[in-house]
């Protein structure tokens, strides 16, 4: 067939001849690119071609997941949608019912909360604050991290050295640090646990070594902006609050984590029964109980 013929005949599924007995590859081709799309029991998660992040791919493979289980126990109308719906108002309520029956999470009683209280009593000090500067060596889009690592040790290194004048960690900051306050030397000034990324918070203020002392922490701390030399100029130590004072947020902490605990489970249960597709839901949880 030349080329004129191809353009002008009778249009089958590509434009070619209907009626030619050679088998049409475009209907291939069209289920291919179909089962590579990611999906949940045949429902595909995105349009065609489509692309979101694996966080919001995870979030809408969890959202259709519950939407099938709603349709299935018969509190949302059957439908064969092209691609899974965004959640209108009549979803997120048949949803949340749904969850609130089959997620059940139990009460704690005093004696367990008062395990929690004692487990994690650094978490209920007020008052404390640390003096602290750090240098930022920044993951962006593209870095070497490997490289990046090197670096940072190497800064650390010569930091901890003995005999490191104290002002050469301002001088390293302005020099390497990706954070404003290089320009100040890397100085922070008094923060709390409040006041830093969570990462930060945890490795200063939370684990049984937070209260190491004074001078440059021993090893580099990892935060989702990257990785951090971190230096303490002074400390508060404040005060612990018993546990009287906190019962009700433990008891609101541990009904948070069981109910989290219980969803996951949940929602394991239900993806280990579906047909899962181009998506991995490991350590997902729903876009609805946060």
């Amino acid at each position: 067939m030349n080329a004129t013929t191809w353009e002008t005949s009778p249009s089958g599924c590509c434009g070619g001849n209907s009626g030619s007995t050679s088998a049409c590859g475009c209907a291939t081709e069209a289920t291919a690119v179909e089962a590579e799309r990611p999906s949940v029991n045949g429902i595909p998660l995105l349009a065609p071609g489509q692309q979101v992040g694996p966080d919001e791919l995870r979030q809408r493979a969890v959202a259709e997941l519950l939407r099938q289980e709603a349709v299935r126990l018969g509190r949302l109308s059957a439908m064969r949608p092209p691609v899974a719906p965004a959640m209108g108002e009549a979803e997120q309520r048949a949803i949340e019912a749904l969850l609130d029956e089959a997620v059940t999470v139990p009460e704690p009683d005093e004696g367990a909360m008062r395990r929690y209280y004692a487990a994690h009593h650094r978490h209920f000090v007020v008052g404390q604050a640390l003096h602290v500067r750090h240098i930022l060596f920044a993951v962006t889009p593209g870095v070497n991290v490997h490289a990046l690592a090197q670096k940072a040790e190497g800064v650390l290194l010569e930091l901890c050295r003995q005999g490191t004048p104290e002002a050469r960690f301002a001088e390293l900051a302005r020099q390497w640090s990706n954070c404003p306050s290089g320009a100040e030397g890397g100085d922070l000034g008094w923060i709390g646990p409040d006041d830093c990324a969570p990462e930060l918070a945890n490795e200063l203020f939370f684990q049984r070594d937070a209260a190491w002392g004074m001078g440059v922490h021993p090893r580099l701390v990892h935060t989702r902006f990257g990785l951090h030399i971190v230096q303490v100029l002074g400390r508060r130590a404040g005060r612990t609050l018993e546990f009287d004072e906190v019962r009700e947020r433990i008891g609101l902490q541990m009904r948070q984590q069981a109910q989290a605990t219980a969803l996951r489970q949940y929602l394991a249960v239900l993806a280990g029964q579906a047909d899962l597709r181009g998506v991995d839901l490991e350590g997902a949880s729903s876009p609805l109980v946060q």
